[in-house]
């Protein structure tokens, strides 16, 4: 093998099934869904067969799901679509200091339009205390946003226990699920969560697709003008291709997602045992017990994440901070996290698949267990 690929939390290959669900609608089913001839109605069907795979998945309503270019337009638009629809209510959002920057720059935008936000603080394992959500919370609080599960460690958010606060004092909640689908069983009933955002190659679908969960009765102020596409939600002719390859993929997920759940732990607890032996000063990140079930955050002490990976070439994998001639800039859950910065600057993500084998991990573990001895233990 060129490279050993243990970056699944950045993205996912197409799954097989996925790209032969596909390929008819890239070679023969090319008609406007919103047609009524033939060829639109074949694609129509389509794409309602697929909103109803999203929809069994997330154990809801059909009407709830809303296509979008990804988890990043999915994000974007429950913050600004909640703001611009409640904005009489108040101007408040809550989140958190580990949010994505799908999230946390859309918070931004929203600022330099009149609202507020606050950031909420994390423990030493990236997770939120429930009790600073509630204190947080003012008379013009109309929206908290708390990711499900952290890109970057993996530790699982208490959303369930948010939720119950949120809906306590009436406030919607909003939760970016895009690194738990395909890896914890989410619902959005179980969760307790108003909007809830996918993203499509997080999970074995194509890159540019996404959905949007909105709870009946939530409104949402429209961001994309134009025809009454997804129900007038969002205009613009469905993406046919990649709506059937997440339709799919969700469904492949319905059917299999217990024995892709003990894959993927299998081979992270063999990865995280194997460096926890190893003999190398290093530091584990994030919930000892909550965690996703594929990924190992891990800091090597007193090395510089960005030159470890270029040395690391027969592994793909994602640094933690990045290391300048004057400066070692880490990334913001590392520092929210108060992780020591001798162990910070050395943090790399090393993210299983569903595919991932014994084999690779073994080879990965020496691969880096030679890289460290050969270019940064025996200078």
């Amino acid at each position: 093998m060129d490279q050993i690929y243990l970056d699944y939390n950045a993205t996912t290959p197409i799954d097989p099934f996925v790209s032969s669900a596909m390929f008819p609608f890239i070679t023969d089913h090319f008609g406007n869904p919103s047609s009524g001839h033939l060829y639109g109605n074949k694609t129509h069907q389509a794409v309602e067969i697929s909103r109803q795979q999203v929809a069994e998945l997330l154990n809801c309503k059909p009407t709830e799901i809303i296509f979008t270019s990804g988890g990043t337009e999915a994000n974007n638009y429950a913050l600004k679509g909640v703001i611009g629809a409640y904005r009489a209510k108040g101007n408040h959002i809550i989140t958190s200091s580990v949010e994505h920057p799908a999230i946390t720059e859309v918070c931004r935008y929203l600022e330099t339009q009149g609202c507020e936000t606050t950031y909420l603080p994390v423990d030493k394992y990236g997770m939120i205390n429930p009790l600073d959500v509630e204190s947080a919370i003012t008379n013009k609080t109309i929206l908290i946003t708390i990711m499900h599960a952290n890109n970057e460690v993996g530790t699982i958010q208490p959303i369930k226990e948010i939720s119950n606060i949120a809906h306590k004092h009436g406030v919607l909640f909003h939760s970016d699920c895009a690194q738990s689908i395909g890896k914890l069983e989410v619902t959005p009933s179980e969760l307790g969560v108003d909007l809830l955002s996918i993203a499509g190659h997080k999970l074995y679908a194509p890159k540019g697709v996404g959905a949007l969960f909105v709870r009946q009765g939530v409104e949402l102020e429209r961001q994309m003008h134009g025809a009454n596409h997804e129900r007038g939600f969002r205009a613009g002719t469905e993406n046919v291709i990649e709506i059937v390859g997440l339709g799919k993929a969700c469904q492949l997920i319905s059917q299999n997602l217990p024995q892709y759940i003990k894959t993927m732990k299998t081979m992270r607890d063999r990865l995280e045992a194997g460096l926890r032996n190893s003999n190398i000063p290093l530091k584990i990140h994030g919930h000892p017990e909550f965690k996703l079930p594929n990924t190992c955050s891990v800091g090597f002490k007193n090395i510089e994440a960005d030159e470890l990976l270029v040395q690391l070439t027969k592994i793909a994998a994602s640094a933690g901070a990045a290391c300048h001639t004057d400066n070692v800039e880490i990334s913001s859950v590392l520092s929210a996290m108060n992780i020591p910065m001798e162990y910070a600057m050395g943090t790399i993500r090393l993210s299983v698949g569903r595919s991932t084998t014994e084999q690779e991990i073994d080879l990965a573990l020496g691969e880096i267990q030679k890289v460290i001895n050969e270019h940064f233990i025996k200078r």
